[in-house]
C-alpha cells in the first residue's frame, strides 16, 4: 500500500505543474520565445503575424527630454502644425476587442479603444488609430491617381534670404517717379528767371531780362524682356524788353528708344526722334531784316539688328531723317521761303564690337549717307545734294561706379554734287563719358562732331566740333557745386574759286576755312536740394565768340536763378 501511494503521488506531481509565480511589473516581457525570435518563425497561410510593433531591445537614454541631450543620436520627431492626415488603423485579425464602426464615434477613439480592451499580461498592446479621422481632401492641381498611396507633404520651409553685400544708401533726394502700369514716369519742370547781357549775340548787343519754362518727362519700362524708354525735354525762353528780330525761342528735343529681344543673342533696336529749334542769333545762315527767328524741325528714326557671336557683336542699322524750315517773317511783313534748305538724309551703318573684358568693348564702325534736297538748286544757284562716308574706331565702358559711356575717333568725307564745292573732310571726335572720381565728385565729358548744311552762297557746309566738361562736387548731400567748361569750332568751308564766296577774301588753292568761329563757355552753379521734389538752382555763365571775320565777336554774361519741381 505504501508503495502504491508513492507511485500515485509521483504521477500526480508529474502531471500537475506547479503554479506560476506572479508577474513582476519591473521585469521585461517577451512577445515570443527568445530562443526562436520572430524573424526565424515561418508564417504559414493559416498562421497570423505576431501582434504589436516590432521588438526593440534598445531603450532611450534615461533623462533624455524634448530639448535635452540624447546619447542615442536618434532623430526626434518634429511636431507639425495644423491637421495631419491619419494612416489607416491597424486592426489585428481575430481581435474581438477592436472597436466596431459606429455612426457617432467617441471624441477620442484611441483612448476609448484602449480602455475597452483587456490586455493580457506579457502581451504588448497593438497601436490602434481611429479610422474616423479623415484627412482633408486633396484640392491641389496634382491630385493622387486612383489607387495610389497617399503622399504626405511636410511643411514648406523657405530658405533664409541671402545676405547682401554692403552698399551705399540711395540718394535721399533722387526722384521716386510715378508708376503707371509697366512704366516708371519721372516728370519735372524748371522755372527760371535771370538776366542776359547780350541775348542777341552781336558785337553791340543790349541786355534783357529773361524767363524760361522747361518741362521734361522721362519714362522707363519694367518688362522682363524687351525695353522701351523715352526722354522728352522742351523749353520756352522769352526776353523783356524784346528786340528785333524777336529773340523768343521755343525748343524741344525728344526721342523714344526701343529694344526687342528676339533671342538671347539677337536684338532689334528702334528709335524715333524730334528736334525743334532755331538758328542761333547772329548766324550767317539767317537772312537780313528778320522780324523773328524762323523755326526748323528735324525728325526721323532708325532700325537696326545686332547679333552676338559669343564675345563678338555684329550689327547693321538704317536711318532716315528729314529737316524742314519755316518761312522767315521779315520786318516789312513779307515772307521769305526757306524751301531750298529742306532735305532728306538716308544713312546705313555697319558696326562690329568685341568684348575684350567685362565692361570694356572696343568697336569699329563704318557708314555711308546721302542728302537729297527738295530743290536740286538753291536760291543762289548751287547744287546742295551730297554723299558722305564715315569711319570710326572707339570703345564703350560699362564699369558701374567708376566709368561708363563711349569714346570714339574717326574720319569723315563729304562730296557735293556742285563741282564748285570742294570735298569737305576732317577728323571726328565723339564722347559721352561719366567718371565717378570719388563718392562726392563726378566728371562728365561730352564731345560731338557734325557736318551741317549751310545756305551761305559759296559755302558747301559747316564742320562743327564741340567738347564740354562738367564737374559736380557734393559739399553736402543736399548741396551740389558745379563747374562747366566748353569749347567749340565752326568751320565754314567753300571752294577754291574766290569768286563764288564773298563772305571773306580767299585766294585760289587755299584750303583753309572761309570763316572760322571759336566759341568758349565757362560757368559755375549751385544746387540746393530741399527735398526729393523741390530743388533750388543758381548759375553764373559767360559765353564769348571770336571769329576771323571782323564784326562778329561778342561776349555775353548770364545770371540765372531757378526752381526745379520733380516727382
Amino acid at each position: 500500500m505504501a508503495a502504491y501511494l508513492a507511485l500515485w503521488a509521483g504521477d500526480a506531481i508529474a502531471q500537475t505543474p506547479p503554479p506560476l509565480p506572479a508577474p513582476d511589473p519591473l521585469s521585461p516581457t517577451l512577445q515570443a520565445n527568445p530562443n526562436q525570435p520572430p524573424r526565424f518563425q515561418k508564417i504559414t497561410k493559416t498562421g497570423q503575424p505576431p501582434l504589436g510593433p516590432p521588438v526593440s531591445y534598445w531603450s532611450p537614454a534615461a533623462g533624455a527630454g524634448i530639448t535635452g541631450f540624447d546619447s542615442t543620436n536618434a532623430r526626434r520627431k518634429i511636431k507639425l502644425k495644423g491637421p495631419q492626415p491619419v494612416r489607416n488603423p491597424i486592426v489585428p485579425a481575430g481581435d474581438g476587442n477592436a472597436i466596431a464602426p459606429t455612426t457617432n464615434p467617441p471624441p477620442d477613439a484611441n483612448a476609448a479603444a484602449t480602455r475597452a480592451r483587456a490586455v493580457a499580461p506579457g502581451v504588448a498592446e497593438p497601436l490602434i488609430v481611429s479610422r474616423y479621422q479623415t484627412p482633408p481632401p486633396d484640392t491641389s492641381a496634382f491630385a493622387n491617381a486612383s489607387g495610389a498611396p497617399p503622399v504626405e507633404l511636410g511643411p514648406i520651409r523657405k530658405l533664409p534670404p541671402k545676405r547682401k553685400a554692403h552698399t551705399e544708401p540711395d540718394d535721399p533726394y533722387a526722384p521716386l517717379g510715378v508708376r503707371a502700369g509697366a512704366f516708371d514716369l519721372f516728370p519735372a519742370v524748371e522755372l527760371i528767371g535771370g538776366y542776359n547781357s547780350n541775348p542777341g549775340q552781336s558785337a553791340n548787343g543790349q541786355g534783357a531780362a529773361l524767363y524760361t519754362v522747361a518741362p521734361e518727362l522721362q519714362a522707363q519700362s519694367n518688362w522682363s524682356r524687351h525695353e522701351l524708354k523715352a526722354d522728352l525735354r522742351g523749353s520756352y525762353t522769352g526776353y523783356s524788353p524784346d528786340q528785333t528780330p524777336s529773340l523768343a525761342r521755343p525748343y524741344f528735343n525728344g526721342k523714344v528708344d526701343g529694344r526687342i529681344d528676339v533671342t538671347r543673342a539677337t536684338r532689334v533696336d528702334l528709335e524715333t526722334r524730334l528736334l525743334v529749334s532755331t538758328d542761333n542769333p547772329g548766324s550767317p545762315n539767317l537772312q537780313a531784316g528778320l522780324a523773328k527767328l524762323p523755326l526748323y524741325a528735324t525728325f526721323g528714326g532708325f532700325g537696326g539688328v545686332t547679333h552676338q557671336f559669343n564675345r563678338l557683336d555684329l550689327g547693321v542699322k538704317g536711318d532716315v531723317e528729314r529737316t524742314t524750315y519755316q518761312a522767315s517773317t521779315l520786318t516789312d511783313g513779307t515772307l521769305a521761303s526757306n524751301g531750298d534748305r529742306a532735305y532728306n538724309q538716308y544713312t546705313g551703318t555697319f558696326r562690329a564690337a568685341y568684348e575684350l573684358k567685362p565692361g570694356l568693348k572696343p568697336y569699329v564702325e563704318a557708314g555711308a549717307d546721302s542728302r537729297v534736297h527738295d530743290l536740286t538748286t538753291d536760291f543762289n544757284g548751287f547744287q546742295r545734294d551730297s554723299t558722305g562716308v564715315t569711319a570710326k574706331i572707339g570703345t564703350t565702358f560699362d564699369l558701374p561706379a567708376r566709368l561708363t559711356g563711349e569714346v570714339a575717333l574717326g574720319y569723315t568725307s563729304r562730296k557735293y554734287a556742285d563741282p564748285r564745292f570742294d570735298t569737305l573732310s576732317g577728323l571726328l571726335g565723339n564722347a559721352s563719358l561719366l567718371w565717378t572720381a570719388s563718392a562726392l565728385t563726378t566728371v562728365k565729358l561730352s564731345a560731338t562732331s557734325t557736318v551741317n548744311e549751310s545756305s551761305v552762297a559759296g559755302v558747301s557746309g559747316v564742320f562743327s566740333r564741340d567738347i564740354g566738361l562738367q564737374i559736380d562736387h557734393s559739399l553736402r548731400r543736399w548741396l551740389i557745386a558745379s563747374a562747366k567748361f566748353g569749347f567749340g569750332v565752326d568751320s565754314y568751308r567753300g571752294g577754291n574759286d574766290a569768286a563764288i564766296c564773298d563772305c571773306v577774301i580767299t585766294t585760289p588753292g587755299d584750303t583753309s576755312p572761309d570763316r572760322q568761329d571759336l566759341r568758349y563757355e565757362i560757368g559755375f552753379g549751385l544746387t540746393y536740394k530741399l527735398s526729393r521734389e523741390v530743388h533750388l538752382k543758381g548759375e553764373v555763365r559767360r559765353n564769348w565768340l571770336h571769329s576771323n571775320v571782323p564784326g562778329n565777336d561778342y561776349t555775353a554774361d548770364t545770371f540765372l536763378l531757378g526752381l526745379r519741381l520733380q516727382r
